[in-house]
């Protein structure tokens, strides 16, 4: 099973994902496939993303049982700690800390 999330994708990639995966929720996409079409999959959403962002997770026979993917400016980044893969936050940009501080 693979999971794609996507925040402000372009029309026509949302359309695209469509096609091949179930929209579970605005933005979420699942379905099964195999690695090949995966792969061709996430070839699509990384030439189409624009200026959003998109994470997909499939399952894997690791320590984990699953992997994942990002594309796109997100303040989570994967990151890899003794063979697992977690998720790091970046900091905020000094224009979003002013106006959580007022």
């Amino acid at each position: 099973m693979m999971v794609i999330a996507v925040n402000n994708a372009p029309p026509n990639l949302r359309g695209r994902l469509a096609v091949w995966l179930l929209e579970i929720r605005a933005g979420i996409y699942v379905g099964k496939y195999s690695t090949r079409v995966r792969e061709r999959i996430w070839q699509q959403v990384e030439a189409g993303i624009g200026q959003g962002d998109a994470v997909m997770c499939w399952q894997a026979p690791n320590d984990q049982g699953f992997e994942f993917a990002t594309v796109g400016q997100n303040r989570r980044m994967p990151r890899d700690f003794d063979g697992l893969t977690l998720v790091s936050f970046s900091p905020r940009e000094e224009s979003e800390n002013a106006k959580c501080s007022r």
